[in-house]
């Protein structure tokens, strides 16, 4: 196999996005990538990451990356865990206090900033539309960032949200009530669960 051939293969499958750093973990230089790229016409959508022009791409996947500490949240995690019926737009994300969310804001992703302690509680892995895993939080995490941030979330898409969850054979109550006690929600949340519960 030649190196534009190599190339054919991570680009397919990579759906349509070529990572520099794949190419040069396949063996491949710098120079030959640069060739590539301009033979074929991809577009650079981050630093290190091409897409091809006819591709079908995965916005999520794509943001994910691009901003690999990004962990989706909020609308885009109910979207995730089926708590809604919309699509996310724009899409929701949580980063960690101290990394700049500058680019992502620019690129009109809804950004939220949690403290370091609180950034990990919750995180679990999704599939995207197109098959691709992202990092997005639990269905308790979604549901407490959710009670944190109700004065800034649509109340169709809140009171649904809670509905939704309160039927779920699936969901794990005890989690909840610890995550709520550790985003200080608790006294807020057992108001809703005794509505809905």
């Amino acid at each position: 196999m030649n190196r534009q051939e190599q190339l054919d293969k991570l680009l397919a499958e990579g759906d349509g996005i070529l990572q520099t750093s794949a190419v040069i973990a396949a063996g491949v230089t710098k120079p030959v990538l640069y060739q590539y790229i301009r033979q074929n016409n991809l577009e650079q959508a981050a630093h290190g990451i091409y897409v091809s022009k006819d591709a079908w791409v995965d916005g999520m996947y794509l943001l994910h990356l691009c901003c690999a500490p990004a962990v989706f949240s909020h609308e885009s995690a109910l979207f995730f865990h089926d708590l809604t019926d919309r699509e996310p737009s724009p899409y929701s994300v949580s980063v960690q206090r101290g990394y700049s969310p500058t680019r992502l804001k620019a690129d009109g992703i809804t950004v939220y900033t949690v403290k370091k302690e609180l950034y990990p509680i919750g995180i679990t892995s999704a599939k995207t539309p197109f098959g691709h895993t992202v990092p997005t939080y639990d269905m308790e995490r979604t549901i407490c960032d959710l009670i944190r941030c109700r004065n800034d979330t649509e109340a169709q898409t809140f009171q649904d949200a809670l509905k939704r969850y309160a039927k779920r054979t699936d969901k794990n109550l005890s989690t909840l009530m610890r995550y709520a006690a550790q985003f200080r929600v608790k006294k807020v949340l057992r108001q809703y669960l005794e509505v809905l519960l």
